[in-house]
């Protein structure tokens, strides 16, 4: 009986709960990507004015409900100086989005080296990976088959993780909500490798 009532309990008021990485160079796009994902997904949240969002020092967080799943994002900043901090979000990360300034070409070869020294990390293996091509609205902006034939990421790279690379404007929110979507089905099928904490629906 304890079983079945505590089965009920967890059905009816927990929720599964997860942690997502948004990283990237400093004016990738990545806070306005999550304003508009918190926009997106949470009914009546009214975001900041995406005109004055400016350089994170630090960690900006944010939360989505998508039904019995809760996901919870960590915007770290992206300063050359802020990108030693990374690794100690790693071990307890469910899946990484990586945001690309598609129009920066002048600091296309720096990012790319900051995706490589995050997707080699051994505390990441196996952990669902997006990699966003950002401010596809800008003309003369790298495409997306460009962005993932420079970030290259082959199946040695990737190995056995989910990963897939999308074009977005987080800044009229082109693209987010299918981002997301294809990203929690991501972690939710990676449940063995890293499972979730339960928490309680508040």
């Amino acid at each position: 009986m304890y079983s079945l009532l505590s089965g009920l309990w967890k059905y009816l008021f927990q929720k599964d709960e997860f942690f997502v990485l948004i990283l990237g160079l400093d004016n990738a796009g990545k806070t306005t990507f999550l304003e508009q994902t918190k926009t997106k997904f949470n009914k009546g949240y009214k975001g900041m004015n995406l005109a004055k969002v400016t350089t994170t020092v630090g960690l900006n967080i944010g939360k989505i409900d998508l039904g019995k799943t809760r996901l919870n994002f960590w915007d770290l900043g992206g300063q050359e100086e802020l990108q030693s901090l990374w690794d100690k979000y790693y071990a307890e990360t469910h899946a990484v989005i990586y945001v690309v300034d598609s129009s920066d070409r002048d600091r296309i070869e720096e990012s790319k080296m900051a995706f490589d020294k995050m997707v080699f990390n051994s505390s990441l293996r196996g952990v669902p990976l997006l990699l966003l091509a950002n401010k596809q609205d800008l003309e003369d902006c790298l495409t997306v088959s460009d962005i993932r034939h420079v970030f290259n990421p082959t199946p040695e790279v990737v190995g056995s993780r989910d990963c897939r690379t999308d074009g977005v404007s987080a800044l009229r929110g082109d693209g987010v909500q299918e981002s997301i979507n294809w990203l929690s089905n991501c972690i939710k099928r990676n449940t063995h490798s890293r499972p979730p904490t339960q928490r309680d629906i508040t």
